[in-house]
């Protein structure tokens, strides 16, 4: 039986490690941060919601099996990986794109970054999997 304490913080956590999580992703290699500890800090908040309650509390969280975030994870980085072939480059060098959104922002993407979201969601996925588990066996 977990605390009223407990119950009573983890509830409102969630949103602000969710969101600590995404800007340790976005801050990622200009400076400490990325896609793995983003991920650690996501499966956190999300464990910490199974402390405060039980583990089929913490699953209904998960819009989607741990287990596919994992596979979507390990396809996104390798897709980062594999597009520079097309411009024959080595794997994984970084390239940019600049994409224009008329009136909100111009944005560059760097390939760097969408293989740090995938080793974000394949930390994300893997430590869900292994806790949530442990868990409900």
């Amino acid at each position: 039986m977990a605390s009223l304490i407990l119950r009573t913080v983890a509830r409102p956590m969630l949103p602000i490690l969710l969101l600590f999580s995404f800007f340790l992703l976005v801050r990622g290699h200009d400076m400490p941060g990325g896609g793995f500890v983003g991920g650690l800090v996501a499966a956190a908040a999300v464990l910490l919601q199974m402390l405060a309650y039980n583990a089929k509390t913490a699953r209904r969280l998960l819009v989607v099996d741990p287990e596919v975030l994992l596979a979507f994870g390990l396809g996104l980085a390798l897709v980062s990986g594999l597009l520079p072939l097309l411009w024959d480059l080595p794997f994984l060098t970084a390239r940019f794109v600049h994409v224009r959104l008329e009136g909100i922002a111009d944005l560059e993407i760097g390939l760097s970054t969408v293989f740090d979201a995938g080793v974000y969601l394949v930390v994300v996925g893997v430590v869900l999997a292994i806790v949530l588990g442990l868990a409900e066996e």
